[in-house]
């Protein structure tokens, strides 16, 4: 499977076999221009959406796509996805409403993504979650988790692999945390364009990966 960063919240993930999940597409210029990120190009066989905030909603994907916007078990061209129902605050979606957790079962490794989750998981949501492969996680706060939180996640999931998103970079003008907040004092490992993952090559322990976005 490679894992490609475009930005936020937006990834592209591609099975061995070349079925394309876009997780989160942005809106570009969304928000009086808080998101700067160029559009997103790339096809997609399939898109999941966390919520219905134009930075994780864009419809106009290429490659007439599948969007998942639900809960439910599917099964689309080999890729299975479940979501888990959270919310985007810690007032249970009282400020900025509900967000789904996507699994995303990719060449036999679980994809887990977080979207905008705004609060500490429940022992509910963690044994909804189940076994993380690799962890999708908003570090950035003020709409979403912070560094802190993200870091208390990140301890009870035990993922294999940790990629952070939602963070401040040039390109977002959000009044959130950039990467360096959460990376501080850890090691990780930057990668400049896609990250190859395998079943096999999981690592023992957890690794971050610090994905510049594409975009």
């Amino acid at each position: 499977m490679k894992v490609e960063f475009l930005g936020h919240a937006a990834f592209l993930l591609t099975s061995d076999s070349g079925v394309r999940i876009i997780t989160d597409p942005y809106k570009p210029g969304c928000f009086d221009g808080g998101i700067k990120y160029d559009p997103i190009t790339e096809k997609a066989d399939i898109v999941t959406v966390s919520h219905e905030h134009d930075d994780h909603n864009e419809t106009n994907i290429n490659g007439n796509p599948v969007f998942i916007k639900g809960t439910d078990k599917q099964t689309i061209k080999e890729i299975t996805i479940s979501g888990t129902d959270v919310y985007h605050d810690t007032s249970e979606g009282k400020e900025r409403g509900s967000n789904i957790i996507y699994n995303i079962s990719v060449d036999g490794i679980n994809v887990v993504h977080l979207g905008d989750i705004g609060h500490e998981l429940t022992p509910e949501d963690i044994e909804k979650i189940g076994k993380v492969d690799v962890l999708l996680i908003p570090v950035g706060g003020f709409f979403t988790i912070d560094a802190k939180v993200a870091d208390s996640i990140i301890k009870t999931l035990k993922p294999k692999i940790v990629i952070p998103m939602h963070f401040k970079t040039d390109k977002c003008g959000f009044p959130i945390a950039a990467i360096d907040e959460f990376t501080k004092g850890k090691d990780f490992k930057e990668i400049e364009d896609e990250l190859v993952i395998s079943k096999e090559e999981l690592p023992d322990t957890t690794a971050i990966y610090y994905l510049k976005p594409s975009k």
